[in-house]
């Protein structure tokens, strides 16, 4: 459980990573190469994929940072865990809901994400 606790940590890591370059490393520790992540606002596939996704959160939500929002629950290669976007410290104004499915090689092959708490507009 720790080893996927430390992978989801790193996964909100790689959301926060503003550093292309480092965002970039900390995709290819975190994610499959052909990883696919899916939510309500973009479905893609691969890291170039989701480090344009990401790069494009960032752009709309500059300033604001990643966290869990508690504890990661997992069994076998499945983690869920809650996460909030918003000012550090500070009330989130994102809520999220992610599913991470983790490949054989201890790398996430899969996200599906929901959208608990969004802001008019988005």
């Amino acid at each position: 459980m720790s080893d996927t606790n430390e992978l989801v940590q790193r996964y909100i890591a790689a959301w926060n990573e503003t550093d292309a370059a480092v965002r970039r490393a900390v995709l290819a520790e975190v994610f499959a190469e052909d990883a696919v992540y899916v939510d309500p606002l973009v479905s893609v596939r691969g890291r170039d994929g989701l480090d344009a996704a990401i790069a494009a959160v960032q752009g709309q939500f500059g300033g604001l940072v990643f966290s869990l929002g508690g504890a990661v629950d997992a069994h076998h290669d499945v983690a869920r865990f809650t996460w909030h976007l918003g000012p550090e410290g500070a009330e989130p104004v994102v809520v999220g809901f992610d599913v991470a499915v983790i490949g054989e090689d201890g790398r996430i092959s899969q996200v599906l994400g929901f959208l608990d708490k969004v802001p008019a507009g988005i």
